[in-house]
């Protein structure tokens, strides 16, 4: 196991020589480095190489790898960055090379840097760029990771029984659609397919009208495992890049009407939205919090159990859902947050989420996504999903221009934040995570 310890890029008095970095509320100080596939605006698609953000800017690695400035772990990582226009190579060669190449970054900007590894010609401004999902994604699996979540559902259609028996046994997942992962700033049409109206007969097809989001954080699978070869829960973290945040968007009729017995179908497959940038697992090193299980609960079988998923298996990582409708734009008026919660109120872990994946020997594979479902806390302003907020539609919510909603209509542009901070840590964040809802096509 390679354990991730606090080291000197956590240091929260380094300061960075690119000035945008030290500026309040920045999500990029040089204690994050966060990684994306960018491109200037305006470039060809062969032009989609690998960046790091620092500030407002992007650092080119394409541009600093022509160098060949570093050594070791460090170099071997640079140049598999510089050599894929998406993050898989680098992913493949695991977390020490991933934190030499991190290292080697952080003592190039830092203010003073003796080394020019890394100067102001590498650096390409945010305001200038456009980005691209990540990495190839192979499979995505999305899990239901939030007790709370669940439960909030599950009262909604089984008032009596909400959480079905197997939910606190084992983490619930299912193979999602990857050709349909965009990032964030992409806009989508409303989905189409098959509802079933109350009262009604016989199903109707046509454009959905419970348009929902689901506020989820995306797992990046780093190096991966061997067919037929699990991966112990102590190791499981070794296997994750990054995270970045995620909006599942759902359309809630079309699931209602087709989900048993085999689970969403149409009304996941249309649009997956995820942030240009992955937080690495060493970056959220210090915001690690211990993971608990309520004793009156059935406690994890032991494959998914460890002192060490006990003590700092959790992570506290702030999230944020902000609304914002064509009026509210026309007005001028800034978005309207939703929902408030926090990464740390999750039922299982991202450890036990890949040990589970694995432990009847499925291979994940560098660039793989895991979702982690929606993360609602344990309030109902916490709720990450419209049904939840709405009560299914019962209550609408009350926007600061008077407008409410139900759920999501055509012109709505939903935004992810997400960010981690606590005493005796640099502020680190992940972005945005945005996407607009087109109107349905013409049927």
């Amino acid at each position: 196991m390679h354990t991730i310890a606090l080291n000197a890029t956590h240091d929260p008095s380094a300061r960075s020589w690119v000035a945008s970095a030290q500026a309040e509320g920045t999500d990029f100080p040089i204690q994050n480095l966060p990684y994306a596939v960018f491109r200037r605006r305006g470039e060809d698609a062969a032009r989609w190489r690998l960046g790091v953000a620092i500030g407002d800017q992007i650092v080119d690695l394409r541009a600093v790898a022509a160098r060949a400035p570093w050594h070791g772990n460090a170099a071997q990582a640079l140049q598999a960055a510089a050599a894929d226009s998406r993050l898989n190579a680098l992913m493949a060669l695991g977390s020490e090379a991933a934190s030499a190449l991190r290292r080697a970054l952080f003592d190039a900007l830092r203010e003073g840097a003796a080394q020019q590894a890394v100067t102001p010609a590498d650096l390409v401004p945010q305001a200038d760029a456009e980005y691209d999902v990540p990495a190839r994604i192979g499979d995505y699996t999305d899990f239901y990771t939030s007790i709370h979540h669940a439960t909030n559902i599950g009262r909604q259609f089984r008032p009596d029984q909400p959480l079905l028996p197997n939910y606190q046994w084992v983490p619930i997942g299912y193979h999602g659609r990857a050709s349909s992962v965009v990032v964030s700033g992409q806009s989508f049409r409303r989905p189409v397919g098959q509802s079933m109206p109350p009262g009604s007969a016989q199903p109707q097809f046509g454009a959905s009208r419970r348009l929902d989001i689901e506020l989820e954080l995306g797992v990046f699978i780093g190096a991966g495992n061997a067919l037929g070869e699990p991966v112990p829960l102590d190791a499981a973290e070794d296997h994750v890049f990054g995270l970045c945040l995620l909006n599942d968007w759902s359309a809630r009729d079309l699931q209602g009407w087709e989900y048993q017995p085999l689970g969403p179908f149409l009304s996941k497959n249309f649009a997956t939205t995820v942030s240009p940038w992955v937080v690495t697992m060493e970056a959220l090193a210090p915001y690690r919090t211990a993971w608990d299980r309520p004793q009156d609960h059935p406690q994890p079988l032991p494959y998914l159990e460890s002192a060490h998923n006990r003590a700092a298996g959790a992570f506290d990582i702030q999230l944020q859902v902000d609304l914002s409708t064509p009026r509210m734009r026309s007005a001028g008026a800034a978005d309207a947050t939703i929902c408030r919660t926090s990464y740390r109120h999750a039922y299982w872990t991202l450890a036990q989420m890949v040990t589970h994946h694995t432990v009847n020997g499925c291979n994940l594979q560098p660039g793989d996504l895991l979702g982690t479902g929606t993360l609602s806390g344990p309030t109902l302003d916490q709720a990450g999903a419209l049904i939840e907020l709405t009560l299914g539609g019962k209550q609408p919510l009350q926007l600061p221009d008077g407008e409410q909603r139900v759920f999501l209509e055509d012109g709505d542009r939903v935004t992810l934040r997400g960010w981690c901070e606590r005493s005796g840590a640099a502020r680190i964040g992940f972005g945005a995570c945005a996407g607009e809802v087109l109107p349905a096509r013409s049927i």
